[in-house]
């Protein structure tokens, strides 16, 4: 089993002057620390059971470049993008980039968004729900289009591209991992079985039977169950002195029972950046080898 630490919270001591050297060492840590992968999340103001929409939050394509730049092995992610917020080939255009001068450690994780607040106040469409899963399925099939080297257009309901082309291809092979973040029984999880390398669910007493559902769909869309790979999150917290690790070793070692290769979580709060250290001294090691 694997961790992933996902970054949901930049304000941090020092404010935007220290905010990339805070980072830069988070990073560090969490590569240091054995972490596998690094997600940021693909807001522009911070989500209201996380804090006030005034708290910092940095744009995620241009943060994970800069986190490139300054580890050599961890995967970098957004988790997830909504498909509302960039055009498909410009999506595809950024995490192959991301893949190219990564040297090939780009994920593209992606959804159906959900922020009618914050695309109201930032000027970006949020049609309905059911036109919102409209447009992720064809964003899938142009980003996997794009990312074949087909060089044609594609024609959608929702968005037309006169020619695919994208050059240089990513470095990654066959291509950089898609993950479809969300549990919607209906159309997630069919989309998931149909396009994605990987899930993501948000850890509930559902995870068993969203695995089952994701399960189904895979049946009826004649796609091998084993070979998408199951993430979650859940909530980080060893408590003061590590003396919560046992319990957190307990929760992942039941969803590893259920079939999750990869947990992801976040260290939130002006302590978040130094905790990053204990996980490879209480967690990582243990986990490993799972």
């Amino acid at each position: 089993m694997k961790l992933g630490l996902h970054v949901s919270d930049f304000t941090w001591p020092g404010g935007a002057p220290e905010l990339s050297a805070t980072l830069s060492r988070m990073a560090r840590d969490a590569e240091d620390a054995g972490f596998d992968r690094l997600s940021v999340m693909d807001h522009f103001w911070q989500i209201a059971h996380l804090g006030p929409p005034e708290h910092e939050m940095l744009e995620a394509y241009t943060a994970l470049g800069f986190l490139a730049a300054r580890t050599s092995r961890i995967t970098l992610y957004t988790l997830v993008t909504g498909v509302t917020y960039r055009e498909p080939g410009l999506l595809a255009k950024a995490v192959t980039t991301l893949d190219v001068l990564s040297g090939g450690r780009a994920m593209l994780g992606i959804g159906a968004a959900w922020n009618a607040d914050e695309s109201a106040g930032l000027g970006f469409a949020f049609p309905p729900t059911a036109e919102r899963f409209e447009r992720l399925e064809e964003a899938l099939q142009i980003i996997r289009q794009m990312w074949d080297q087909d060089e044609g257009p594609y024609q959608g309901r929702h968005y037309q591209l006169a020619r695919t082309l994208n050059s240089p291809q990513p470095v990654s092979s066959p291509r950089p991992p898609i993950l479809v973040g969300g549990s919607g029984e209906r159309k997630t999880l069919r989309l998931v079985a149909q396009y994605a390398d990987a899930c993501h669910l948000f850890a509930s007493p559902e995870l068993a039977h969203k695995l089952d559902v994701l399960r189904r769909h895979c049946d009826d869309v004649g796609r091998d169950y084993d070979t998408i790979e199951k993430t979650a999150g859940t909530s980080f917290d060893l408590g003061p002195d590590g003396q919560g690790a046992d319990k957190m070793l307990d929760r992942l070692r039941e969803m590893h029972g259920m079939g999750f290769t990869v947990v992801t979580g976040s260290l939130r709060g002006p302590d978040g950046p130094g905790l990053v250290a204990a996980y490879g001294e209480h967690i990582i090691p243990e986990i490993s080898t799972w």
